[in-house]
C-alpha cells in the first residue's frame, strides 16, 4: 500500500476523480451513470489508476461524495416510508411553518411531505419541553402498527415524538419495539438525527433520513463489497455536508448529513487557496452540469449553519423546500449548470433551469439523443468550447445538434437567430448567479465587490471573469485542476464530527456555568467516539458554537465562541459575541433587551498540516498562443479572433491579455476583455480586471 489517496465526486452530469500520490496530482471526469452510480465510480477508477500506472492494493484510501441522496428527495425515488409521531400531531409535518412564503402567488405550491398522511401513524405517549413523561408510551399500539407497515411496503419508519430532544427515552424504547417485531425495517430517531426544539424541522430531517437511508445504505455496501471483490482494501471515508469525514458506518445511520457533501469539498478547496495567498474576503464559485454553487469564506474559514433546504419549490424562496437540519456549510445552490435547460416562457423571456440534461441524454451537442438546448450548447455556439478540444480530445461535441436545439428551444419562439439565441442563454444564467450572489451576501450583511473569486467545477472558469464584472470583483483565481476542484477539496478534508444539544438559557446571573460545562464534556465525549474510529491518536481541534437570540424573538443568530471551560465572566463574553454577529447582519443592536442561548453545537476535527504559502510568482513573460478562434464578444454579439493557449504549456509567470481562452482536459477558462491573465507559481490562472 503506498501513500496514494483517490477522491471520488459523484455529480448530476459527471463524476470526478483526484487522485494525489505524494503530491503527484491525476484528475479524471467521466459521464455519471444515473440508473447505477457504481458504474461510472468503478469505470473512472480504472482509468485514472491506469492513468497513474497503479494496481488497486497500492490505494491508501478513498473519500467519496455523491449527490445520490439528495437526488432521492428531489426526485422522489426514496423508500417508502413511515412516521411514528405523538397522538395529535400527525399533521405537524404538514402544516409546517404555516405561514405563505410567496403570498402574493394564489397558485403557490407547498413542498408535499415526503411521508403522505395515510403512513402518519399516531402513537400515545406524551413528553413536556423539561423532559418529564406525562402520558407513557403504549407499548401495545405497536402490535397494531407493524401489520400496518406490512400491508403498505414501509421499509424505513422515522420516530418523531414531541420533545424527545429533551427526553428519548420513548424514541428509544419504540426503536427497540419495532427491531424485535419487524428486524427488516430501518429506523430513524429523530432525537438521534436532530435533537433539538422545534418539531416540525426535527420532524421533516428525521423523514429526510428514514427516505433516503435504505438507499443509501444498499449502494454503500455494493460499493463496499465491488471494491474489496477487486482488490481495494483501503479503508473509504464519506464528506459530510459540513466538509469532514466519516466513516461508511457512520454513513450509512445518517446518510442525511451527505446531501451537501459535493458543494462541501469545494468550499474547501477554496478556503485552502484563500490561506495559501493570505486573502481574508473570498467568494467562491464552483459551477458544474447541474448546479453552481456560491459560498462566502472569510478568515480563511467557510461560514456554517444548522438548516439548509432541499428540493425547493421557488429557486430563491425560503421555506419553499424541505428544511434538513444538520451540519452544513453555508452556500447557495441554483439549479445554474452545464446541462441548465433553457426555455422560453408565456412572456417571452428566456429562462434557464432549474430542470437539467444531466448525463443521460446530457446537452445536445454530447450527441446522446438531447434536444434542448442547455448552456453547454450556447458556450459551444459562441465559440467559448472548441468541439474537438473538450475533455481533452476524447469526446467531439456536436455544433449541429447544438444549433438545431438553440433554434428550437429559443430561436424559433423568440425570432432570434442561433448566436444571439446562443448570447442570450449565457447571459440569463449568469445573471441569475450573480443575483444569487448579491441576495446571499445581502441577508449576511457581506459585500461582494472586496472579495477575491476562486472559480472551479467544470462550467465555472468560462463564466468566471464574466460573472465578476457583474459583481465588479477585480481579482478571479482559477486554481490547477480546477475542473475536478471539489474532488481535490476532499483530499484536504479532516475527519470531522458535529453534536448539537439543546439548552436554553439567558445570559444573565442566571446563567448555569457548570451544568454547560457538564453538556460541553459529554459533546467533546460524544463526538470524539466518531473521530476516533477513523483517526486514533491525530491531534484535534474544537470548534463551539451557540445559536442566540434577543428575548422575544422567533429565530436565532449561530455565533462562533471560544472553546474550553465558561466561568464567571463567560456570559458577559458570549452576549458580546452576539450583539456583534447580530449588528454585523442587521446592521443594528437592539439596547435594552436581554439575550439567551437556545442550544450549542460542538464541531471536533482533526488536525492537517499546516497551510503553505504560496511563492512568488516569477517574472511576467508574454507566450504565444496556439491558435486563434472566433468567439462572440459579449458587447457586440459578433464573433472576434481571440487567442488560444494550452494551459499545461503555461509556465509560472506567463501573461496573457484578454479576450483569450486557455484550454485543459476538464474545462476552458475564458478570459474577457476588460481582464489580462498570469499564471502563479502553484500554476493558477489569475485574472485581474485592467
Amino acid at each position: 500500500m503506498t501513500s496514494a489517496r483517490l477522491a471520488v465526486d459523484i455529480g448530476g452530469t459527471f463524476t470526478d476523480f483526484a487522485l494525489d500520490i505524494g503530491g503527484r496530482m491525476f484528475s479524471r471526469k467521466v459521464l455519471t451513470t444515473a440508473a447505477a452510480p457504481e458504474k461510472g465510480v468503478l469505470a473512472g477508477i480504472d482509468m485514472i489508476l491506469a492513468d497513474a500506472a497503479l494496481k488497486p492494493a497500492d490505494l491508501g484510501l478513498i473519500i467519496h461524495g455523491t449527490t445520490l441522496a439528495t437526488n432521492a428527495i428531489i426526485e422522489r425515488k426514496g423508500a417508502r416510508t413511515a412516521l411514528l409521531v405523538t397522538r395529535g400531531f400527525r399533521d405537524s409535518i404538514e402544516m409546517a411553518y404555516e405561514h405563505r412564503f410567496e403570498q402574493y402567488d394564489i397558485f403557490m405550491d407547498k413542498p408535499a411531505p415526503l411521508v403522505p398522511r395515510k403512513l402518519r401513524l399516531a402513537v400515545p405517549e406524551r413528553i413536556d419541553a423539561s423532559g418529564r413523561i406525562i402520558e407513557p408510551l403504549d407499548e401495545q399500539t405497536f402490535a397494531g402498527l407493524v401489520p400496518v407497515l406490512r400491508a403498505e411496503r414501509v421499509t424505513s419508519v422515522a420516530l418523531g415524538y414531541l420533545h424527545s430532544y429533551a427526553n428519548p427515552a420513548h424514541e428509544l424504547r419504540s426503536r427497540d419495539i419495532l427491531h424485535e417485531l419487524a428486524p427488516d425495517i430501518a429506523v430513524t430517531m429523530s432525537s438521534e438525527v436532530c435533537p433539538e426544539m422545534r418539531e416540525y424541522e426535527r420532524w421533516s430531517t428525521a423523514c429526510a433520513n428514514a427516505y433516503v437511508q435504505p438507499v443509501m445504505d444498499r449502494y454503500l455496501k455494493l460499493l463496499e463489497d465491488t471494491l474489496a471483490g477487486r482488490g481495494f482494501s483501503c479503508p473509504i471515508y464519506l464528506i459530510t455536508s459540513a466538509g469532514g469525514l466519516t466513516t461508511v458506518e457512520i454513513a450509512r445511520r445518517f446518510p442525511i448529513r451527505l446531501v451537501e457533501s459535493g458543494p462541501a469539498g469545494g468550499a474547501i478547496l477554496a478556503s485552502h487557496i484563500a490561506r495559501q495567498r493570505g486573502h481574508d474576503h473570498i467568494v467562491s464559485f464552483d459551477m458544474g452540469g447541474t448546479t453552481a454553487k456560491i459560498c462566502l469564506i472569510d478568515d480563511g474559514q467557510p461560514h456554517f449553519s444548522r438548516s439548509f433546504e432541499v428540493a425547493r419549490e421557488y429557486r430563491f424562496l425560503k421555506g419553499s423546500g424541505i428544511p434538513i437540519r444538520v451540519p452544513v456549510i453555508e452556500m447557495v445552490e441554483i439549479g445554474a449548470g452545464g446541462g441548465s435547460i433553457s426555455t422560453v416562457d408565456n412572456l417571452s423571456r428566456i429562462q434557464v433551469g432549474p430542470a437539467s440534461a444531466g448525463s443521460e441524454p446530457g446537452p445536445a451537442c454530447y450527441g446522446r439523443g438531447g434536444r434542448d438546448c442547455t448552456v453547454t450548447d450556447a458556450n459551444l455556439l459562441l465559440g467559448r468550447l472548441q468541439p474537438d478540444r473538450f475533455a481533452g480530445g476524447k469526446m467531439r461535441l456536436d455544433p449541429d445538434a447544438a444549433g438545431a436545439a438553440a433554434a428550437w428551444s429559443i430561436g424559433e419562439t423568440l425570432n432570434l437567430d442561433i448566436t444571439s439565441a446562443a448570447l442570450g442563454v449565457s447571459e440569463v444564467v449568469e445573471e441569475n448567479m450573480a443575483n444569487a450572489a448579491r441576495v446571499h451576501a445581502v441577508e449576511r450583511g457581506r459585500v461582494l465587490s472586496n472579495r477575491v473569486m476562486i472559480a472551479f467545477g467544470g462550467a465555472a472558469p468560462i463564466h468566471a471573469a464574466r460573472l465578476a464584472e457583474k459583481l465588479d470583483i477585480a481579482t478571479v483565481i482559477v486554481p490547477a485542476g480546477a475542473g475536478v476542484g471539489s474532488a481535490f477539496g476532499f483530499l484536504l478534508a479532516p475527519i470531522a464530527y458535529e453534536v448539537v444539544r439543546t439548552r436554553f438559557g439567558r445570559l444573565d446571573a442566571t446563567l448555569d456555568v457548570a451544568a454547560l460545562n457538564a453538556l460541553r464534556a459529554g459533546m467533546r465525549s460524544e463526538a470524539e467516539a466518531v473521530v476516533r474510529l477513523g483517526a486514533p491518536s491525530a491531534a484535534l481541534t474544537e470548534g463551539w458554537t451557540a445559536n442566540m437570540r434577543y428575548r422575544g424573538q422567533g429565530h436565532e443568530v449561530t455565533v462562533t465562541i471560544l472553546p474550553g471551560k465558561m466561568d464567571a465572566s463567560s456570559a458577559a463574553e458570549l452576549e458580546r459575541l452576539f450583539v456583534a454577529d447580530y449588528e454585523q447582519q442587521f446592521g443594528r443592536r437592539i439596547p435594552g433587551l436581554d439575550v439567551e442561548v437556545l442550544s450549542w453545537s460542538l464541531r471536533l476535527a482533526t488536525v492537517g498540516d499546516p497551510v503553505v504559502p504560496c511563492p512568488a510568482t516569477p517574472a511576467h513573460h508574454p507566450v504565444e498562443p496556439a491558435a486563434h478562434v472566433g468567439v462572440v464578444d459579449p458587447g457586440s454579439g459578433n464573433f472576434e479572433a481571440v487567442a488560444l493557449f494550452n494551459r499545461r504549456d503555461l509556465a509560472p509567470g506567463a501573461t496573457i491579455a484578454g479576450p483569450a481562452l486557455i484550454v485543459e482536459d476538464e474545462t476552458t477558462t475564458m478570459v474577457t476583455r476588460r481582464f489580462g491573465a498570469r499564471i502563479d507559481a502553484l500554476g493558477s490562472i489569475v485574472l485581474t480586471r485592467r
